[in-house]
């Protein structure tokens, strides 16, 4: 993407801009953790004070900004996007077998498997409730679609984990579901909040899903470049996970027939210790590692990404400029060129 210029704010700024809307997105989220069970309180503080840049309610706050509208609806909306991610982020980490999120240890590491699905079906609630009562139907269509594709998006990977033979045309079809179908209905429902017509909708949809295509790339990215500080988890997760993201699978596409036998053989006996649900077990990851860094597998995921990130900038090039949507392009930038 072309580099800011000094009248562009950074997705920081943008942040800040947005400070007030977004206190106000914390407090409604708060609010919904009332329940006759104690223990949801105290897993929803831990989980929604472990440190988010809250982006997704960000941007719904922004998109909705940009389409002339500042009232209500969007902090209740935004509030409602993150109950929903938060609720994704509950069951992600107990089907990776995840011990860490954000640096911080993960719900299911304190309180088991089954306290954090049911928490996690807790907040789907709450986030369906908050839709249901703001009335809606456009966006309570947006939310359950998003729903059912993220579900579907999480099978599609765990059907073609540790398979070394997996396309790009599959790693695609996962992270487009899993990760960048909810960036989409954060900027689809802003905009359906902000009453713009169903052609400006799309294009602010199409924002949202380019930028979530760019921001799981560099988040792939990151996993083969990035220090365990800056993640907030181990390093080379992804792969002791068998998820086969960009970085190793444009790796396994260039190299040779031994170097390609070799990270089959990691793939394996990460499998054998996932089967195992040994988290602690000890893995020589050094020939998967090798062969991204050798073919360049970090340094072309980063330029799918900013190529995702340019996308996103043309799809709201028709919108007029203002302080919105310069926030707007911020979060393109900001999402390949973040570090964590």
């Amino acid at each position: 993407m072309t580099p800011s210029s000094p009248a562009s704010p950074s997705f920081a700024a943008a942040l800040q801009r947005s400070s007030d809307a977004l206190e106000l997105v914390e407090r409604a989220l708060r609010e919904q953790l009332a329940s006759e069970s104690e223990l949801v309180g105290v897993l929803g503080e831990h989980v929604l004070g472990s440190g988010g840049k809250r982006m997704r309610p960000a941007l719904l706050l922004i998109v909705a900004e940009l389409c002339g509208y500042t009232g209500p609806r969007r902090i209740h909306m935004g509030a409602a996007i993150e109950l929903l991610h938060t609720a994704t982020l509950l069951h992600d980490d107990v089907v990776d077998f995840s011990q860490k999120r954000r640096g911080r240890p993960s719900a299911n590491a304190l309180w088991g498997n089954r306290r954090a699905v049911l928490a996690g079906d807790f907040f789907y609630a709450r986030a369906s409730a908050m839709i249901v009562e703001d009335g809606d139907r456009d966006i309570l269509w947006v939310f359950a679609d998003t729903i059912k594709k993220m579900a579907e998006g999480e099978l599609l990977q765990l059907a073609r984990s540790f398979d070394p033979t997996v396309t790009e045309s599959h790693y695609f079809s996962v992270i487009d579901q899993k990760s960048a179908v909810l960036l989409k209905a954060s900027c689809e429902v802003g905009a359906i909040v902000g009453g713009v017509t169903r052609a400006e909708t799309r294009k602010l949809a199409e924002f949202g899903r380019e930028l979530g295509l760019a921001f799981q790339l560099r988040d792939d990215a990151l996993d083969y470049e990035a220090g365990e500080t800056a993640l907030g988890k181990r390093l080379h997760d992804d792969l002791r996970e068998g998820k086969i993201t960009l970085p190793l699978l444009l790796a396994l596409k260039r190299c040779a027939p031994a170097e390609r036998n070799a990270i089959g053989a990691v793939l394996k006996s990460a499998a054998r210790v996932a089967e195992e649900a040994s988290a602690e077990a000890e893995l020589d990851l050094e020939p998967a590692i090798t062969a991204v860094r050798r073919y360049r597998g970090v340094e072309d995921t980063v330029r799918r990404a900013q190529e995702h990130a340019q996308r996103a900038a043309e799809a709201i090039a028709p919108f007029p400029d203002c302080l919105a949507k310069r926030d707007l392009l911020a979060a393109a930038e900001f999402s390949v060129s973040r570090d964590r």
